[in-house]
């Protein structure tokens, strides 16, 4: 879990802060992740952005936490967003039926830009 990318380091009251999981969102992962979570709603940010493109699995506990911080920024007048969870834990939270509660959003990929080559001409 890396608690440490933050958009306003520091600041009370940020605007956005966001928190990148790099492990399983499971048990031992909601162990490590909950002091994180704690410090950082405590700053009461705008927005907390979670992003999950890492992450390669979250069971009960790791959707227990994620909801349980959805009410907690809600209550502050905050929001959390879910920044590109995979396709498998996208359908996971569908199975939970908790897939309408959180704010998903997609990272944006810029386009590759291939290297055009001149035509050949004969002579």
């Amino acid at each position: 879990m890396d608690g440490n990318r933050r958009s306003a380091e520091g600041d009370h009251g940020a605007d956005q802060v966001e928190i990148v999981i790099t492990e399983p969102l499971d048990l031992s992962g909601v162990r490590k992740l909950g002091p994180v979570v704690d410090a950082v709603v405590a700053r009461r940010p705008a927005r907390l952005v979670i992003d999950m493109s890492a992450c390669g699995h979250v069971d009960a506990a790791g959707i227990g936490l994620l909801l349980d911080t959805h009410r907690r920024m809600w209550r502050l007048g905050g929001a959390l967003s879910l920044r590109s969870p995979s396709p498998r834990i996208r359908r996971l939270l569908q199975v939970a039926r908790v897939d309408q509660v959180f704010h998903v959003t997609e990272v944006a990929v810029p386009p590759v830009r291939a290297r055009a080559s001149a035509p050949v001409r004969a002579r």
